[in-house]
Parts: structure tokens; C-alpha cells; sequence
């Protein structure tokens, strides 16, 4: 064979030679077409997983801006709330300044009362004013002893259970009094406790209606 034939099948095992080495030892691993086939499925369900992924973000997002808006219109609402329940206890302030003062004066005063004989109860609505009120409310204890008659017309009273209250400048007390059977009522002393059985902050005598 001639020289420069030798010479050039040489240098090309040597190039073919050279290029495997350098595969083999330095460029990643060659996969099988199976293998590939495996890749490219994989790649596939991950692409689809990551659009789902994208998809779901997207609406999470559109709740969030959602909630968020509902959030603030929730907000200004119980701004504009507050804003009217101020002005409500102005007006219950004003309205309880133009009563006329209690009678028999007292630490709480009771402004006005009523009380409504509904069918073996007593529903009540008590006006109380409280001149050296703090910023926080006081709490009290509300006693009614109830005067009237039994059904066989003899007098009689009915002391019910004391109710826990509060009063700051003004506050309004409202309630239902149970009676005894056949009892037919007449007056209500409110007593204004400081405590259940404690020091009396008030008294007031009222007729029912």
C-alpha cells in the first residue's frame, strides 16, 4: 500500500480514536433511543405539570385580588359602622341630657323606666346616667323588687334575681322579669348596686304599665 494511504487511514483511527476518548471520558454519558424515549416523556409530563402548576397560580391569584377587594368593602363598612354608632351614642347622650334628673338623686341616677306586664312576665327598659363616668365603663348590679297582688287579691312582692350591668355617662337596660304565678304587678323599685348585695348607687320606685 502506498505510504500516503497508511498515513491517512492512520491519522483517521487516530481522529476516530481521539473522538471516543474524549466522549467517553469527558462529554456526559450517550443514552439508549429508550432511555431517550423515557426523557422525553418525562419532559413532557413535567412541561404539563408545570402549566397546571402556572394554571393554578393564576386563580390563586384572582381569589386573592378577590379577597382582598372584599377585605377593604368589609373595612370601609365597619368604618362607616363605627362611624354611625358614635354618632348614635351622641344622640342617646343628648336625648338622656334632656330627661329630667331622678328624684331621689344618687351615684347613678335612674332617668326614666318601663315596665309592661306581658302575660305572667315583666318586660322592662331602664334610662341610667352616671355624672363622674370614666372613659371605661362601671359595672353594677341591677335589683328589681316587684309589687302587685296575688290572684286571691292580697298584696305581694317578688324580689328577682340580680342582673349584672355596666354603665359609662348613660346606658339603657332591657330585659324580661319572670313573675309568679297569678301575680298581678303594680310598681318596681330598681335598686342600682354597686355589687350583688353590695352598696346602693340608686333607687327608684316606677309604676307598670
Amino acid at each position: 500500500m502506498p505510504r500516503w494511504l497508511i498515513l491517512l487511514l492512520f491519522g483517521v483511527a487516530l481522529g476516530i480514536g481521539g473522538v471516543i476518548f474524549i466522549q467517553e471520558r469527558y462529554l456526559p454519558p450517550r443514552i439508549s433511543v429508550e432511555a431517550g424515549e423515557r426523557l422525553r416523556g418525562e419532559l413532557g409530563s413535567s412541561e404539563a405539570a408545570r402549566l397546571g402548576q402556572s394554571k393554578e397560580l393564576a386563580e390563586t391569584a384572582q381569589r386573592l385580588d378577590a379577597s382582598l377587594t372584599e377585605h377593604k368593602k368589609l373595612a370601609g363598612e365597619l368604618a362607616d359602622s363605627r362611624a354611625a354608632v358614635g354618632r348614635l351614642q351622641e344622640d342617646l347622650k343628648a336625648i338622656v341630657a334632656s330627661l329630667p334628673p331622678d328624684p331621689r338623686g344618687g351615684e347613678v341616677e335612674i332617668r326614666a323606666g318601663r315596665f309592661v306586664a306581658t302575660g305572667g312576665a315583666l318586660d322592662y327598659t331602664v334610662v341610667l346616667s352616671h355624672g363622674r363616668a370614666g372613659p371605661a365603663a362601671m359595672p353594677i348590679s341591677m335589683q328589681y323588687v316587684v309589687s302587685g297582688d296575688t290572684a286571691r287579691g292580697g298584696s305581694t312582692t317578688f324580689t328577682a334575681p340580680v342582673q349584672p350591668a355596666d354603665v359609662g355617662s348613660t346606658s339603657i337596660q332591657r330585659g324580661t322579669i319572670a313573675l309568679p304565678d297569678g301575680m298581678k304587678p303594680r310598681e318596681v323599685a330598681i335598686h342600682v348596686l354597686d355589687r350583688s348585695g353590695g352598696r346602693s348607687l340608686g333607687m327608684r320606685v316606677l309604676e307598670v304599665h
